[in-house]
């Protein structure tokens, strides 16, 4: 193999890292905000887990955090719960650096 070669691969295992990092931490924090979520709407432990592996799965084919804050939205509604986007939006937000801390923990 030519340098170039071995550089290219590199760089191709370096990407490959980022983004299985970049899933884990995102499913971490789904189940972070869906645990959150289970514990406003009142969930039995067992339902509030349930609810929070299938947020941690929502959104495994892309990376957007709309499927997610639709889905807690529509709960929320069917519930007779309120909850706003924008606190949602800060849940995420409070919840991505817990997240990637766990990760880096789990290496």
């Amino acid at each position: 193999m030519s340098l170039f070669d071995d550089r290219e691969h590199a760089f191709e295992r370096k990407f490959a890292n980022e983004q299985e990092v970049r899933f884990r931490v995102h499913a971490v924090r789904n189940r972070l905000l869906g645990q959150w979520a289970a514990e406003r709407l009142h969930l039995k432990p067992a339902d509030a887990e349930t609810y929070a592996t299938e947020l941690a799965q929502a959104d495994v084919a892309s990376f957007h955090d709309d499927e997610v804050i639709k889905k807690i939205l529509g709960d929320f509604l069917a519930k007779g719960e309120s909850v706003s986007e924008a606190e949602i939006r800060e849940q995420l937000a409070k919840l991505l650096p817990i997240a990637k801390a766990r990760v880096a923990g789990m290496k």
